[in-house]
């Protein structure tokens, strides 16, 4: 087993771990450092993968971004136990039916998949993660909807001032 290899089994079991923890805690601002576990996790696998932007803008957005958000909303609802309504046993039964469904699509999707031996075909040059192949790509190949998102980014920010204003 090379370092890559090792690397990748401590990421998913942390990443595992965590996202079990994730739903085992019973403190929701626990829960929700456990996510941030979770995508620190998924960003190594996403460094593993040479796709550095990737990783990068998960760590920024999600477990930055969304994740203060998370907390400020948790916080400013003051959930408590006292807040924590009963669970029904059909919601519960609903719950584990429905996750065990999602578990058997999850493994026939993994015996279906074939496996890929040819590296050089499936990376191509090795450059597909980094950040200036993707700057290339953006500003050659898909400059008009990569300005029509940037003017759509801008409107949201002006409509956020405005009803922020008021």
């Amino acid at each position: 087993m090379n370092l890559i290899q090792i690397l990748f089994w401590l990421l998913s079991g942390l990443a595992i771990v965590s996202a079990l923890m994730v739903l085992i805690s019973k403190n929701p601002v626990h829960s929700v450092l456990w996510l941030i576990v979770v995508f620190f996790a998924i960003s190594g696998h996403y460094i593993l993968l040479n796709a550095q932007f990737l990783a990068i803008v998960n760590l920024i957005v999600y477990a930055g971004a969304i994740m203060v958000l998370f907390l400020f909303v948790i916080m400013l609802m003051n959930l408590g136990k006292e807040s924590d309504p009963q669970k029904n046993v059909w919601i519960k039964l609903a719950g584990a039916i429905s996750g065990g469904s999602l578990l058997i699509v999850l493994v026939s999707l993994v015996k279906q998949a074939s496996e890929i031996n040819d590296k050089e075909a499936l990376l191509g040059n090795g450059n597909i993660g980094l950040i200036g192949t993707l700057g290339k790509v953006l500003f050659t190949d898909f400059v008009v909807p990569f300005e029509i998102s940037s003017v759509l980014f801008l409107s949201a920010m002006v409509g956020a001032v405005v009803i922020g204003k008021k």
